[in-house]
C-alpha cells in the first residue's frame, strides 16, 4: 500500500527538507546522496513506519499523510537475532530497463484478463434485433474487452451523477471561482458528488481515480457539457418517440425566459398517447432570436432536423408570449402556416383570451402597463404580511359593501393577473393598492425591509401615472366585449362549440365600436379621469411625449384626443384582426367538428353534419370513404341509447369508450381535435409539464439555470436508458473514453520503500 501527502504542490525547498528528514529517520546511508526527485520517483515507505496520528484516512480514494508526517517507527535491532537478514540486499534505484520490464509484466497480466473476459462475453453474448423494411434481422453483439467494459461502467457512473443533479435541480457549479481567494481549490457540485460516490464504495470510480492528484478535475467542463447534451437528447427522445407513434401533435411555446443571461423559448408538445390521454409535455428550450425571420427558420429547423418531428403531422400551434414578443411569434406562426396549412394558429387553453389579446397589442403603453401589473401581483404574493396590510386597506374602503370587499380579498390571493376580468379587478383594486403601497413606503417603523419598502414606492408611482390609469381603463372597456366569449372557450366542450358560433356577434360588436370610436372613447376617457381624480393624479400628456415634441407641442392637442389616436383606435383595430387570425376559417371548421362529442350532439337534437366540417381532416382518416356511414352509426348509437346511459361530455370521455375502436374515423377525428391548443387538458396529471416548468423557473436563480438540467428536472418521471447514453457518448466522442491509468502528481513529497 502507498501512502501519499495530501498536498501535491509543495515547493521544492520544503520537499527537500522533508525528504532529508525521512532519510535520516530511516537511517539509510545509501540514500543520503539521492536527490529529492530520485527519492520521489523510485522509493516508497510503508505505513508501519508512521504513527497512527500522522495518517488521515478521510480521502475518498486513498489514505493520505498529514503535512507534518515524519517516519518514526523503525526496528533497527531485529536483524541482529535473524541471521538470514544480515545479508539482505539494499533496495537499489531501478534502471529504465527494469522499469520497462515491470510495465510489460503488467501489460501481459492485463492481456490475460482481457482474454478471459472475452471468452465470458462470447459465451453470454445476446443477439440484437433490428428492423429494416418491416423485416427483423438478427445481429450478434460485439464482445467487449475488459478495457471497454471498464470505460462503459465508468461513463455510466458519471451519467448517473448528472441525472441525479438534474432531477434534484443541483447546479453543476456551487460557487463562482472568481470569488474564491487565490490558491484555494474547492470542488464544484459535480466533483463533490463524484468524490462522495467513490467514498461510498463505487469501485469503478475508485479504480479510475485512485492515482489521480487531489486537486485534479475529474471531469472537465467540456465533457460535462457533452454528457449533459446527450442526457437531454435521450430524455427528450423518450417523449418524442410517443409523439411519433401517435402521429398528430401540436406545438405550444410559453413566455420567453432568461437562462444564464440568454433568452430562450420553452417548447411544449401536445399529443394523445397509447392510453388515449391528452398530454402536454415539455421538450426543451429554443434560443430566442431578435430577428423574427431568423427565429422562424431556427424554430422550424430545430423541431424538424434536431428533434426529428415531422411537421406534416402538426395540427396546431400556439405561442404564449408577452406583448414585446407577440409580433415576432406571429411571424413564426405565419411562416409555419405557409409550409404546413393544417398547423392551425390558435389560442392556448392555459391563457385567458383577454390576457392573450392584451399581450398581443403592439402599443408600448400597454406592454408597460402589463409589466407593472405583474410586478404588483408578485410583490404581494411573496409577502403574507403585505397581503394582510392590503386586506385591512380593502376592509376600510369597502365598509359599506363587505361582500365586494371579501371577494376582492379572495381574488388577491390567486393568480388574478391571468383572469378573464383582470382589468375589471384591477380598476376595482386601484385605490386600495395605491393606499397600501403608500402606507408601506412611508412607514417610519421597521415593519418592512428595504426591498419591500423600495418596491412599494416605485410601484405606487407607476400606478399613479395617468398614462397607466387611462391604459387599464381603456383595456377594461374594449375587452369587455370579448370577456364572455373567452370564458366560454375555457369552459366545457359544449361551451367551446357554441362559442365558435358566437364569434361573428363579437366581431360585429367590435366593428360597431370602431365605427363610433369618438363616442366610446369619450366615455372611456371620462371614466379614467374620474379614477385619476379619486387617486389625486394630475391629468396630462405623458412626459416622454411632451419631451419628444421639443416645444413644438400642438396647442389644440388634448389628452383625450391623444389617447384616442395613440391607444383606443390601434387597440380596437388590433383586437379585431387578432380575433380573425386566431379564429381562422380552418380553426372554426375544426371547432364545429366538436359536435362529434355525444353531449354536444344531444344538445343539437342529433341534427349534425360533421362530415362537411371534417373535410379538412379527410387525409388524416383511416377510411375516409366510409366516414358518412360511420357518422350515421355514431349518431344512432347515442340517439337510441339506454335511459341509464349518460352522454359523454368531453373528448376525453369519448376517447375512453370501450367500443371506440369500432368507429376508427370518429376516433381519428377526436384525436386530432383533442390536440388543438385551444382544448384544455381534462386530466390535470397530464398537464404537469407546464407546472414543472414554472416551478423550475421560480426555484432556480437565473445564473444557475441550465437548458440541459432543466429538461431532466421537469421530466423527472421519464425513464432513462443509461446504456443508450453511454453508447451514444462513445460513438460521438470516441477519443474521450480511452482508459488513462497514470495520473501521477508531478510534485510528490513521499519517500517509499520497495518490498
Amino acid at each position: 500500500m502507498t501512502y501519499s501527502s495530501s498536498k501535491q504542490s509543495l515547493c521544492a525547498s520544503k520537499a527537500t527538507i522533508t525528504c532529508q528528514r525521512w532519510v535520516e529517520n530511516c537511517r539509510r546511508a545509501d540514500l543520503e546522496d539521492k536527490t529529492p526527485d530520485q527519492l520521489n520517483k523510485h522509493y516508497r515507505l510503508c505505513a508501519k513506519h508512521f504513527e497512527t496520528s500522522m495518517i488521515c484516512r478521510s480521502s475518498p480514494y486513498r489514505t493520505v499523510l498529514r503535512d507534518n508526517a515524519v517516519p518514526t517507527i523503525f526496528d533497527l535491532t531485529s536483524h541482529l537475532n535473524n541471521p538470514h537478514s544480515r545479508h539482505r540486499k539494499r533496495i537499489k534505484e531501478l534502471s529504465e530497463d527494469e522499469i520497462r520490464t515491470l510495465k510489460q509484466q503488467k501489460i501481459n497480466e492485463a492481456f490475460e484478463r482481457e482474454q478471459a473476459t472475452q471468452e465470458l462475453n462470447e459465451s453470454n453474448a445476446q443477439n440484437a434485433v433490428s428492423e429494416e423494411g418491416g423485416e427483423q434481422q438478427e445481429e450478434k453483439s460485439v464482445p467487449l474487452t475488459l478495457e471497454e467494459r471498464e470505460n462503459k461502467d465508468y461513463l455510466k457512473s458519471l451519467f448517473e451523477i448528472l441525472i441525479l443533479m438534474g432531477k434534484q435541480n443541483i447546479p453543476l457549479d456551487s460557487h463562482n471561482a472568481d470569488e474564491l481567494p487565490e490558491g484555494i481549490f474547492t470542488s464544484d457540485n459535480f466533483q463533490a458528488l463524484l468524490e462522495y460516490r467513490i467514498n461510498a464504495g463505487d469501485e469503478v470510480l475508485r479504480k479510475r481515480f485512485e492515482m489521480t492528484a487531489v486537486n485534479l478535475e475529474y471531469c472537465s467542463k467540456t465533457q460535462q457539457k457533452q454528457m449533459l447534451e446527450i442526457c437531454e437528447s435521450c430524455i427528450r427522445e423518450e417523449t418524442l418517440r410517443e409523439v411519433r407513434d401517435s402521429h398528430f401533435f401540436s406545438i405550444v411555446t410559453d413566455e420567453v425566459v432568461d437562462i444564464a443571461g440568454e433568452e430562450h423559448l420553452p417548447v411544449l408538445v401536445r399529443f394523445v398517447d397509447d392510453s388515449h390521454n391528452l398530454r402536454e409535455e415539455f421538450i426543451g428550450f429554443l434560443p430566442y432570436e431578435a430577428d423574427p425571420e431568423i427565429l422562424a427558420v431556427k424554430f422550424h429547423t430545430t423541431i424538424t432536423e434536431k428533434w426529428g418531428l415531422n411537421m406534416e403531422y402538426c395540427r396546431g400551434q400556439a405561442y404564449i408570449v408577452s406583448s414585446g414578443f407577440a409580433s415576432k411569434m406571429k411571424v413564426v406562426a405565419t411562416r409555419l402556416l405557409e409550409k404546413y396549412p393544417q398547423a392551425v394558429y390558435t389560442l392556448c387553453s392555459s391563457c385567458a383570451l383577454n390576457v392573450w389579446l392584451a399581450k398581443s397589442v403592439p402599443v408600448v403603453g400597454v406592454s408597460m402597463a402589463l409589466g407593472t401589473i405583474e410586478e404588483v401581483r408578485c410583490l404581494f404574493s411573496r409577502s403574507p404580511q403585505l397581503l394582510v396590510e392590503l386586506d385591512n386597506t380593502i376592509s376600510a374602503l369597502f365598509q359599506n359593501n363587505e361582500e365586494k370587499g371579501n371577494e376582492l380579498k379572495e381574488i388577491c390571493r390567486s393568480q388574478w393577473t391571468g383572469r378573464h376580468d383582470t382589468f375589471e379587478v384591477l380598476v376595482d383594486l386601484m385605490q386600495a393598492l395605491v393606499l397600501c403601497l403608500d402606507a408601506v413606503s412611508n412607514d417610519s417603523t421597521v415593519r418592512w425591509n428595504n426591498f419591500i419598502a423600495g418596491r412599494a414606492f416605485v410601484l405606487s408611482s407607476a400606478l399613479t401615472d395617468f398614462d397607466f390609469i387611462v391604459t387599464i381603463v381603456i383595456l377594461k372597456n374594449i375587452l369587455s366585449f370579448t370577456r364572455a366569449f373567452g370564458k366560454n372557450l375555457q369552459g366545457q366542450t359544449s361551451d367551446i362549440f357554441f362559442a365558435a358560433s358566437s364569434l361573428t356577434a363579437v366581431l360585429h360588436s367590435l366593428n360597431e365600436v370602431m365605427e363610433n370610436i369618438e363616442v366610446y372613447h369619450e366615455f372611456w376617457f371620462e371614466e379614467a379621469t374620474n379614477l385619476a381624480a379619486k387617486l389625486d393624479v394630475q391629468i396630462k400628456l405623458p412626459g416622454k411625449f411632451r419631451r419628444s415634441q421639443q416645444g413644438n407641442l400642438d396647442a389644440e392637442l388634448t389628452s383625450e384626443n391623444y389617447y384616442k389616436e395613440i391607444l383606443s383606435v390601434p387597440t380596437v383595430e388590433h383586437i379585431i384582426q387578432e380575433l380573425k387570425d386566431i379564429f381562422s376559417e380552418q380553426h372554426l371548421k375544426a371547432l364545429k367538428c366538436l359536435s362529434l362529442v355525444p353531449s354536444v350532439m344531444g344538445q343539437l337534437k342529433f341534427n349534425t353534419s360533421e362530415e362537411h366540417h371534417a373535410d379538412m381532416y379527410k387525409n388524416d382518416l383511416p377510411n375516409p370513404d366510409t366516414l358518412s356511414a360511420e357518422l350515421h352509426c355514431w349518431r344512432i348509437k347515442w340517439k337510441h341509447r339506454g335511459k341509464d346511459i349518460e352522454l359523454p361530455a368531453t373528448i376525453y370521455e369519448a376517447l375512453h369508450l370501450p367500443d371506440i375502436k369500432y368507429f376508427p374515423n370518429v376516433y381519428a377525428l377526436l384525436k386530432v381535435l383533442c390536440i388543438l391548443p385551444v382544448m384544455k387538458v381534462e386530466n390535470e396529471k397530464y398537464e404537469v409539464g407546464r407546472k414543472r416548468l414554472k416551478a423550475y423557473l421560480k426555484n432556480t436563480v437565473t445564473e444557475q439555470r441550465s437548458s440541459n438540467l432543466a429538461l431532466l428536472n421537469i421530466n423527472i418521471d421519464i425513464k432513462h436508458d443509461l446504456d443508450l447514453m453511454v453508447d451514444t457518448y462513445i460513438k460521438l466522442y470516441p477519443g474521450k473514453v480511452e482508459f488513462q491509468a497514470d495520473f501521477l502528481p508531478s510534485n510528490n513529497s513521499e519517500v517509499t520503500e520497495s518490498a
